[in-house]
Parts: structure tokens; sequence; C-alpha cells
């Protein structure tokens, strides 16, 4: 980078640092005071992340967290998609919308995910729901039940609302290097122009630190894993890669979950294989609705549709890499049951 580069950045770095400062402005003098208060890293598309609640959060994110917090009231029939980002969220999101509507629309010719992108149909609590409600709680009495919404946030920082009733949480979690080229390459694709290009040696460190949004992976992986142990009926716990070895027999265990299992002749009818077909990702990718728009201000809905492979990251990460990540998820996750040993090739 040149001098004149380095001064253009700087220029609007300083610029980005501003807005963020002047939306911040709006949330209150007590909002701005716990910021000031929190630890602090370099952001990935934002200045800084900030460790609240033990995990790391965008400042824009941490005001609809609160709020989603204080005023989320759950219904025992309510179904949340939890991720870390970059997990298979868009995918899980269409297959549990098509699921729990499937004799709502048993036509796929005028299906809603044919017009709609997943995460305008199963919206994030902290990027939709909340997203702009900063203290203000929004009206979701329109909303069709059963109601289905999508989070990033770990399951310590879920509404009350949300551990106390009888509603369901779907999580799924993938292997952490696919996970990390994933939220690498989708990461400097939605950026700030002003923001430069995050090199892989940048986000392997910050991967490694835990400080990517919603972060450390091993804890907020552990977070949900630990609750499908102790509550089984609760959450239900998938890896992106048994879905993709065989979705047929997720989806029907998604649905058994939910309490709307398939019935021997939808088997029979192939309603299963259909709603798989409409949910996959070479259908989803190809549909004019992802090809344009966007969700919320800035993500294209382009950009959500990638590979949707397993073990691409071979393709990027070194074995120097694989060693000390490996160890570091080891370590994370020693004691739990938990292991992604299985899902991909080890390289050390």
């Amino acid at each position: 980078m040149t001098s004149t580069d380095l001064s253009h950045f700087t220029e609007n770095q300083s610029k980005d640092e501003k807005k963020e400062a002047s939306e911040e402005d709006k949330l209150g003098e007590e909002f701005k005071e716990l910021i000031l208060s929190l630890p602090k890293e370099k952001g990935w598309i934002t200045p800084y992340v900030y460790l609240f609640q033990g995990f790391w959060f965008p400042s824009h994110i941490i005001q609809p967290v609160i709020t989603f917090q204080n005023h989320f009231q759950a219904k025992d029939s309510d179904v949340v998609v939890a991720t870390l980002p970059k997990s298979g969220t868009t995918w899980l999101k269409a297959l549990t919308f098509a699921i729990v509507n499937r004799h709502n629309f048993p036509s796929l010719e005028n299906h809603p995910l044919l017009a709609y992108n997943p995460h305008h149909l199963v919206p994030f609590f902290e990027l939709s729901v909340y997203g702009e409600a900063y203290d203000k709680t929004p009206d979701l009495s329109n909303m069709n039940e059963p109601r289905l919404f999508g989070t990033h946030i770990p399951f310590t920082s879920l509404a009350k609302s949300i551990k106390d009733s009888k509603c369901k949480i779907i999580y799924i979690c993938r292997n952490p290097f696919d996970n990390l080229v994933s939220h690498w390459v989708f990461l400097n694709k939605t950026k700030p122009e002003s923001f430069p290009t995050i090199t892989l040696d940048e986000a392997f460190e910050r991967f490694c630190k835990g400080t990517i949004g919603f972060g450390p992976f091993g804890s907020h992986v552990l977070g949900y894993w630990k609750e499908s142990i102790a509550r089984p009926d609760k959450v239900l716990f998938l890896k992106y890669e048994d879905l993709k070895e065989d979705v047929n027999f997720h989806v029907k265990r998604v649905a058994e979950f939910l309490g709307c299992p398939f019935t021997q002749d939808e088997v029979s009818s192939g309603v299963v294989e259909n709603i798989v077909k409409l949910c996959s990702f070479e259908k989803m990718k190809e549909l004019e609705v992802n090809k344009s728009g966007a969700v919320g201000k800035n993500v294209e809905n382009k950009h959500f549709f990638r590979k949707g492979e397993v073990g691409d990251w071979v393709n990027y990460i070194p074995p120097s890499m694989v060693k000390k990540l490996s160890k570091i998820i080891e370590e994370n996750l020693s004691g739990s049951g938990l292991s992604f040993k299985d899902n991909f090739p080890m390289v050390i």
C-alpha cells in the first residue's frame, strides 16, 4: 500500500469511525457508556468489535441484542434457527421454512422460497427484528405461527423467554476450517470499500483469537452443544457436513424434532425429496431473487451463495495453520464429547 493509498484509507476509515460514532449518538448516554467500558479489538467490517457478555460483537449489534433480551416474549410454538455466521445458515433457514410450511405451500411452483431470500422469511433477531428498533419493541403480532426466527446470538445471550419456554432451537455448526474460509471470503465481499482487503493470515489470527463476530467459535458451538445434551427436546444440534452427507435423513429428523413429522404417505409421494430439491444450493443460487436484492442495507443476496462445499478449506489453509487451529479447537472442545475430526481430513 502506497503512502497515498494509506492516506486515503486512513481518511475513509476515519469517516467510517465517525459514522459509527454518529449512529451511537442516537442510542443514549447509557449505551455509549457501556460501549466505552467494553474491551475492544479491531473489527473485520466495522472499526471495532466489543467483548459483550463473553462474546465479540460489532457495536451496532449490541443495542439490538439488549433490546431483544429485555423485550422478546417467546411463544411455545416459536422456532429459532441458530448458527455462527457462515455455517449453513441460509440453507437451514430454507429447509426449516419449507418443512414447517409444507401444508400451507404444497405446490413448488409458487412457493415463497422462489420469490424471497430465506433471510427475509426467517428474520434475524439482531439484524432484522430488533436491528432497527434500538430501545423500541417491534410489533410481531402479525407473524404467522409457528413464528420462525434466526440468530447468530450465543445461547447464553438469548432472551430469557426463549430459554424458559417450550420453543424449539435448531443449531447448525460447520467445521472450523471451512467456517474460517467462508467467513473470510464473505466479509471481504461485504466490507466497506474504505476497508482494506483482509488477508488470510489476518483472518486466521483473528479467528484463532476468537475476535470474530459472535465468536469465539468454540464457546459459541459449545453453548448450544451442551444445551442439546441437557435438553434434547429443546435444542437440536446439527453439523453442516452431516447434513450434506444425508440431507433426506436430517430433514426428517428436523420435522420430527419440531413436532410435525412426515407421514408415510408424504415420504412415499416424494415430499421430502421435493423439499430437499427446492432448498438445494444449486436451486437457490440460480433463483433471480438470490441474484439481486439485499438483506438489510449492505449484504447482497448473491453473497450468501458461494460454493457450499465440504473441505474446500484445503485449497486455502496451509498445514502450519491447520496444526495451530486444530490444537486450539481440540483444547476448546476437550471433554465435551463434541469433535469435528470425523467431518474433514486432518492435515497435521
